[in-house]
């Protein structure tokens, strides 16, 4: 069971790096179903990603707080519309077109029920001091 949760930790984590470029696959639930693979298949590996530099702050954070961070939200969405207008602008196949609002329609609507978390008191004054 370790290695077949350890090589779909892999295929997981394959789909998340894809996300970063294919406008259509997210690429954040991808890391957290990789970390959750990973943690029942490999202790070695499922350390790593919680340490990874891009991605472990992503998935501590889902892990502490099940919640985005504030501000998050409306970039997200307006990611989302932009890739997938452009997506369904480029595609001729009608029913591309179909399939790609009703994945963007789901999406948003995911994001949409995904909670807003408030600042901590210290990431409030990190937030001020950055600014």
């Amino acid at each position: 069971m370790r290695v077949l949760f350890m090589a779909l930790g892999f295929v997981a984590l394959a789909l998340a790096l894809l996300g970063v470029f294919l406008p259509i696959l997210p690429t954040t639930p991808f890391v957290l179903l990789a970390a959750a693979l990973f943690a029942r298949g490999s202790e070695r590996l499922h350390y790593y990603l919680l340490h990874h530099g891009i991605f472990g702050p992503i998935i501590q954070d889902w892990n502490e707080h099940r919640s985005m961070p504030p501000g998050i939200k409306p970039w997200a969405f307006g990611l989302l519309a932009l890739s997938f207008t452009l997506s369904i602008s480029i595609i001729a196949i009608l029913w591309l077109k179909l399939v790609l609002l009703v994945l963007g329609i789901m999406l948003a609507l995911f994001l949409w029920r995904v909670p807003v978390r408030a600042l901590t008191e210290a990431e409030n004054r990190r937030r001020d001091a950055v600014s």
